[in-house]
């Protein structure tokens, strides 16, 4: 049996590829000592897993909810022999928690950090005839400081906003068949003024390459170019211009060729941009009415069960009048943001640092290199307006943040996408950011609006002041609410005193949200949170997304015309 059988990654499509999912053997490694045991070269493994689900699951078949220093995975595969005959069998990842030794037939071949982003190994020269085993070891500990985590608990048991862990593969295993000469990657930028698609692409070898682009199975137009270095740059006249909007992503698809090597993907045509304290899309003011996401499923944890979960949530968030999410405190897969894009679902990317001690120098290189992987993988979303590579960075055991761990984050994103603005640490506290977002749970609709009644002198208030300051930068409000509402209002976590019936709820929604709609300086708010995950009962569906109140009236509450939007 397979789960989750679907191309992982429908930006960068092969014909060629083996999906890796389904049934593999598994075994703790509570002792770091499976290298010493020999697990690499093991005949097999003593336990069973079901991948690509996290063994903290229920899906995974393995459902242990404790710590694990380190786990170990085993299966067996074969290359098509039409494979062998040229180019090269590439091993890709989705993603796995934390630390990665990949083993093909015994022998080391392979190491990523990180949790959230995907990798690749050419494992050609290791394949034997026949069958060939691929071991796995995935070590994590996420108490030691060191290591991003995002909202896995750090006690044993799941408590206020942390939740059950994620350890191991998560994300789509797979192997692809590449061509000697092969893209390696692409970048496309959209000029809607003149109807064009600039395009950057990477390559290894020396080939002529073609892209085309059609809509709606019409051709929009094609390129050819030669070039005997590393990368190609060039533009597409489009024959029609189409854009990307909210509620239709109007996606074109593409085709690039490069010698034998041919990859699919797609591109939507839309500009971004901030103006003073508004945020324009495609030239016109757009109020963001965003939810909090985090990417939690009850039988899944970080994984969901099925593509059709994915929409799911999108049409949840839709039906309940928000035309986007900050996905909060996780990097979301790519077929997610794929249907963000074809929704016209605005996003915001995000890392997950909590669990990192932001005091540290030593902590700055890994963390570059996997919030660039981030960047490089995601660049290409139209739905993605923002990026965060920070959230709260409270202090770390009585220890201050390094601001210039914060602010060499920002500028490095900042370099590696100038087509999006970048908020340094989204909430507290600020160091330099293009906009500057609080994080704001009064219940009191009236002081809430207070705080925000005189942004155009340069002065807001809130809880951060003595260590951040405001430069009359655009205004996001990026988390608010957080009511908690729970079928018995005495269990559960949420933010100040549960309302006594769904009426109260409701009046009490439509305060803190008409007070940001209704204040001309604010571009944003995101509201917390979508759905219920675990003890944390302020969403607006339950965690297996059963509505809690009349989405019909929340969605006339948030559908309201802001006022920066006149």
């Amino acid at each position: 049996m397979m789960y989750r059988a679907e191309h992982p990654n429908p930006q960068f499509f092969r014909e060629e590829w083996i999906n890796l999912n389904g049934e593999w053997e598994f075994a703790f490694d509570f002792g770091m000592t499976g290298k010493e045991r020999g697990l690499p070269a093991a005949k097999s493994l003593e336990k069973k897993i079901m991948v690509p689900f996290c063994p903290e699951s229920e899906m995974s078949g393995v459902g242990y909810r404790d710590f694990m220093n380190c786990v170990w995975y085993r299966r067996s595969f074969v290359v098509p022999d039409e494979w062998k005959a040229s180019g090269r069998t590439v091993l890709c990842f989705g993603a796995v928690d934390y630390k990665t030794t990949v083993y093909i037939n015994g022998t080391e071949i392979g190491f990523h950090a990180g949790g959230y982003t995907p990798f690749r190994f050419d494992v050609t020269k290791w394949l034997a005839e026949g069958e060939n085993v691929l071991t796995v070891c995935a070590e994590d500990n996420n108490r030691n400081g060191s290591q991003p985590c995002g909202k896995q608990a750090h006690q044993y048991a799941s408590s206020g906003c942390d939740y059950t862990r994620t350890t191991g593969i998560w994300q789509t295993v797979w192997l692809e068949h590449v061509p000697k000469n092969h893209i390696k990657n692409f970048r496309f930028y959209s000029d809607i003024r003149n109807g064009r698609l600039l395009f950057e692409v990477y390559v290894v070898g020396a080939e002529e390459l073609s892209i085309s682009a059609s809509y709606q199975g019409n051709s929009m137009g094609n390129a050819r170019l030669y070039s005997d270095t590393e990368v190609f740059r060039g533009e597409l006249q489009l024959a029609e211009t189409h854009l990307w909007e909210l509620g239709n992503g109007r996606l074109y698809d593409v085709e690039l060729c490069y010698g034998e090597d041919k990859v699919k993907s797609y591109f939507g045509l839309r500009e971004i941009r901030m103006d003073g304290f508004k945020f324009l899309l495609n030239g016109k003011p757009v109020f963001q009415r965003l939810v909090l996401d985090q990417g939690f499923y009850p039988d899944g944890i970080y994984t969901a069960p099925e593509e059709e979960a994915l929409i799911k949530d999108i049409e949840l968030s839709m039906n309940a009048g928000f035309n986007g999410a900050r996905l909060h405190e996780k990097v979301f897969e790519p077929r997610f943001l794929y249907h963000c894009d074809r929704m016209g679902y605005m996003v915001w990317g995000e890392y997950p640092n909590w669990g990192l001690d932001h005091s540290r120098m030593d902590v700055l290189p890994d963390y570059l290199n996997q919030w660039r992987e981030v960047i490089e993988r995601d660049f290409n979303h139209p739905a993605i307006i923002g990026w965060c590579p920070f959230n709260e960075t409270w202090d770390y055991q009585g220890k201050r943040q390094w601001d210039e761990l914060i602010s060499a984050v920002y500028y490095m994103t900042k370099a590696l996408d100038s087509t999006r603005p970048c908020i340094d640490t989204s909430g507290n506290y600020h160091v330099v950011t293009d906009i500057f977002d609080v994080h704001d749970y009064d219940q009191n609709p009236e002081t809430f609006a207070k705080r925000f009644e005189r942004i155009s002198e340069g002065i807001l208030e809130n809880h951060c002041n003595d260590r951040q300051k405001y430069n009359k930068e655009p205004v996001f409000v990026s988390e608010y609410g957080g009511i908690s509402r729970a079928a018995d209002k005495d269990k559960g976590w949420g933010y100040g005193n549960a309302p006594e019936d769904d009426k109260a709820f409701l009046k009490r929604y439509s305060g803190l949200t008409t007070a940001l709609l209704d204040n001309p300086y604010i571009f944003a708010f995101c509201y917390t949170q979508l759905y219920d995950i675990e003890q944390e009962v302020n969403g607006l569906y339950t965690y297996n997304r059963e509505p809690k109140f009349d989405m019909e009236l929340i969605k006339e509450i948030n559908s309201r015309k802001a006022a920066i939007e006149n």
